[in-house]
């Protein structure tokens, strides 16, 4: 209906991503500008407990589709579900975090509805009944505003903490309405999956401690006598450099990224990438040891408060 918004709760294994909850408060905003109610969308197994939990966040009404076949993420039949779940609540807005899953969703869903995405949306204004989205371009050195003149229902992805996260409320009450699940046989399947990184999540840190190639610069670590060759010394100094950055990370309670040439030269795997080509952060506080400040890295932290 005009001035609803529709708003997606991306979560892996049960656990809901924390921007799925500011986008939720993102949605609440748009609804107010735009006279309407805020309906959330929860796919997978066994997952009406994060439907109740959209509402207490402040969605009026979930809609939930739970089916074995949504147990894991697949771009098809997720991508599916969200078209049939868009074109049965109508809305004249639609929002989603923007995460690996859902940029891939999006898209595909976009297409299928025949409208205009954009992504990455970092802040939200209002201009004669429409949404304008602002996002960064070249690298982050520029902000666009971009709007979706013409198509509906308007789509977007929110960058991870660049909106607000709402508290739960107790007792709130709103409508689970269960979706009709509606989905082919998959072309792809889950095998299973392994953990690539421990500690804090650099995507939802509030502070990142990130080291780059300064930090194999230190002369007076002397190596084990085995080691000769110099590109291995250089490659030890770099992990010990990283273990004090991990120390570092581990009292503020930090999440530990890296710059891509500190990721390149082998000194810590990609997961920890911060940059262009890595991961996008915006913590409230971001110590650099040893980065150049290349604009690449810059583009992944430039949103850091």
């Amino acid at each position: 209906m005009a001035g609803d918004v529709l708003v997606y709760i991306d979560h892996f294994g049960g656990g809901v991503l924390p921007v799925s909850w500011e986008a939720v408060g993102a949605a609440r905003l748009v609804a107010e500008h735009l006279g309407g109610q805020v309906a959330a969308a929860v796919f997978g197994e066994g997952v009406e407990v994060l439907a109740r939990e959209a509402i207490a966040h402040g969605a009026d009404r979930a809609l939930l589709a739970e089916d074995g076949r949504l147990k894991d993420y697949l771009p098809e039949p997720y991508a599916e579900q969200f078209v049939a779940a868009v074109r049965q609540a109508d809305p004249e807005v639609v929002l989603l975090p923007d995460t690996a899953r859902t940029r891939e969703m999006a898209a595909l869903a976009a297409l299928d509805l025949e409208t205009g995405l954009i992504p990455d949306v970092t802040r939200l204004e209002f201009e004669e009944g429409r949404v304008v989205a602002i996002r960064p371009i070249f690298a982050g050195k520029l902000l666009s505003k971009v709007v979706i003149p013409e198509r509906r229902p308007q789509m977007l992805t929110l960058r991870s903490r660049a909106f607000s996260k709402p508290e739960p409320e107790a007792g709130r009450s709103g409508e689970v309405a269960r979706l009709e699940v509606s989905t082919s046989d998959p072309v792809s399947e889950v095998l299973g999956y392994t953990e690539s990184e421990s500690g804090v999540s650099l995507t939802d840190a509030a502070i990142i401690v990130s080291g780059g190639r300064g930090v194999a610069n230190n002369p007076r670590l002397e190596p084990p006598p085995d080691l000769t060759d110099e590109k291995e010394v250089e490659i030890w100094r770099a992990r010990q450099g990283f273990k004090l950055i991990g120390e570092l990370a581990e009292v503020l309670g930090a999440a530990v990224g890296a710059s891509r040439a500190a990721v390149d030269a082998g000194y810590i795997p990609y997961e920890h990438q911060v940059g262009q080509t890595g991961k996008v952060v915006s913590p409230d506080l971001y110590i650099a040891c040893g980065i150049s400040g290349a604009i690449q890295h810059l583009a992944g932290m430039r949103t850091s408060k």
